[in-house]
């Protein structure tokens, strides 16, 4: 963790954008830099891509020092985020239902991204595709002379 090792050493934040990281294919999800020194990294995850992309709903795990002004910022800026939904996302976590949902939707997923990968093979050969280990999308290279 050559980013943490930065960070402890000039004194910088990291901010870990995991708004995917629960859904790799080829392995357990990585775990998060912010394990390593929560005072040097700011997590940050959201429920759009495994639960509801309208919810409109992610948190973010600050290091103590951050908590009073990040939360001062928040309450001046942005009324859009309600108390029930946040409260019901909570208990949601906090009962082990997310976790079971997302395996769940990892499974599905993941059989998604195998039939779109398996049809690309059968009617367009020529395609290579890579980007598939983890995540919700895919890259996808078209043969020289495509337009």
């Amino acid at each position: 963790a050559a980013a943490v090792d930065w960070a402890r050493s000039t004194g910088g934040l990291i901010l870990e954008d995991d708004y995917d990281g629960e859904f790799r294919f080829d392995r357990q999800p990585v775990g998060a830099l912010q394990g390593l020194d929560p005072e040097r990294v700011v997590y940050l995850g959201t429920a759009s891509k495994s639960l509801a992309p309208g919810l409109r709903l992610g948190w973010m795990v600050l290091p103590r020092g951050l908590v009073g002004e990040v939360v001062a910022a928040k309450g001046v800026s942005d009324w859009m985020s309600g108390a029930f939904d946040q409260l019901t996302l909570a208990e949601f976590i906090a009962s082990g239902a997310y976790d079971r949902h997302v395996r769940s939707m990892r499974l599905r997923y993941r059989r998604r991204r195998d039939q779109l990968v398996a049809a690309l093979a059968e009617r367009a050969p020529g395609i290579e595709v890579s980007g598939i280990a983890a995540g919700l999308h895919a890259v996808l290279e078209l043969p020289p002379g495509t337009e």
